[in-house]
């Protein structure tokens, strides 16, 4: 998996917790994917809740589609769950662009 801009969203009682990971393309539209995290000892596990595209134009667009997905999901995480806007990871960036 290459780097992602992981924002916690919401912790639950067994310590695994919801993750956002927001990134912009070459053409500028926003994407956005929300994962549960479990974290052991010695490793990480990821998995991808959002089953269909979260995207837009704008970030704060693409943000408000994750975060009202993701409700729809946990629909009694609504008071704990943390609302955005979220970070935003643009992305590698070409040696030409530095």
């Amino acid at each position: 998996m290459s780097r992602l801009n992981l924002e916690p969203l919401m912790t639950f009682s067994d310590g695994s917790y919801l993750a956002i990971s927001t990134e912009c393309s070459k053409e500028g539209d926003f994407s956005c994917s929300v994962y549960t995290v479990v974290e052991t000892d010695d490793r990480t596990d990821f998995r991808n809740i959002s089953s269909h595209l979260l995207a837009s134009s704008t970030c704060l667009t693409a943000q408000e589609q994750a975060y009202s997905y993701t409700l729809r999901l946990y629909p009694n995480a609504c008071e704990s769950m943390k609302k955005p806007p979220y970070l935003i990871w643009h992305g590698p960036r070409s040696s030409g662009n530095q």
